[in-house]
């Protein structure tokens, strides 16, 4: 794959001095997109049509009932590792990280499935929601961060997020926002009994989006998941905006890198397969290779894409596109 990308660019650099700007900035967008492509392969086809794809002219959206109906969002829970389970729905997701001394929620979901997929979900799987201690929102859009105040106020969980993002949801109009709690800053840990997950600042998708660092057991097998906190752009497009995303996945890169990191998590289940992942779970054998154990490079693969279709989007404004 880097040998690819790199060839790539490399006959783009060669022509470039010959083209005009607008023709150097489209050929540019090509280069990354042709990037993108290559290291999403099956894995991550889906992020790169999101992502990569020229962006289509505004239009009116159908209007649709709210909250959906449960038949469009609700999801079984999942044992995925000991010490982490899925209780999101099939759309958005949330991660339950158990310690020995209490639990702790990555992602609350939508006010109107908090209850029946977190807290219903963790009675299913014969945990007790009172014992969640922590409640860490990846980003503040309300598909992620709308639930909380149910977590707040009936369990009285206290809720983590960046303060750029505490910013962010002060300025919305969702009447179901979390009152502002505890502060995520960059390189925090979050220690709860015999497990510290470490959180980064990686604005783009929003302007405080935190990724993490999760240790997961599989018996007696030791991993590192990570999870890429925020993905789409749903965002003004500026130059700067995409500039500012890129820089987060390359940053975010690196310290995947230096760390032995097997596991891609994501809050949007489509994003990696989740819920396929988990249907494979059905019936695992212990001797039998873990679905979600893809190794480092299926996570730096899934972060070029992030990084490629971000340039790209920008290249294809400084060629007069959208």
């Amino acid at each position: 794959m880097k040998t690819y990308c790199a060839g790539v660019l490399g006959v783009f650099l060669l022509v470039a001095g010959f083209l005009s700007p607008e023709v150097r900035a489209q050929a540019a967008a090509e280069a990354h997109v042709a990037a993108a492509k290559a290291a999403a392969g099956e894995d991550y086809a889906r992020m790169f049509e999101n992502l990569c794809s020229v962006p289509a002219p505004p239009g009116e959206r159908a209007a649709r009932p709210y909250p959906p109906p449960a038949s469009e969002w609700d999801a079984e829970p999942a044992k995925v590792f000991d010490n982490l389970y899925y209780v999101g729905s099939k759309t958005v997701g949330s991660w339950a990280v158990t310690t020995s001394e209490g639990i702790i929620i990555i992602d609350a979901l939508f006010e109107y499935s908090v209850e029946e997929e977190i807290v219903n979900g963790l009675k299913k799987l014969g945990l007790d929601p009172a014992q969640i201690k922590y409640v860490v929102v990846s980003h503040a859009h309300g598909d992620h961060y709308a639930g909380a105040p149910f977590l707040q106020d009936r369990l009285k969980a206290p809720i983590l997020m960046s303060a750029a993002d505490w910013d962010y949801i002060a300025g919305q109009r969702n009447p179901s926002k979390p009152r502002r709690d505890q502060v995520v800053t960059d390189g925090q840990k979050l220690t709860l009994g015999d497990t510290t997950i470490t959180m980064y600042l990686t604005p783009g998708h929003t302007p405080g989006t935190i990724s993490f660092l999760i240790p997961v057991r599989d018996g007696a097998r030791q991993h590192l998941a990570s999870m890429w906190g925020g993905t789409a752009f749903n965002f003004p497009r500026t130059a700067e905006n995409f500039r500012i995303y890129a820089n987060s996945a390359q940053k975010f890169t690196e310290i995947v890198k230096s760390n032995p990191v097997d596991i891609v998590l994501t809050n949007h289940p489509a994003n990696s397969h989740v819920h396929e992942k988990i249907s494979a779970l059905r019936g695992r054998q212990d001797y039998e290779p873990h679905p979600f154990v893809v190794g480092k490079d299926s996570q730096l693969s899934h972060l070029t894409v992030a990084s490629e279709c971000a340039q790209a989007q920008m290249a294809r404004l400084a060629a007069g596109g959208r």
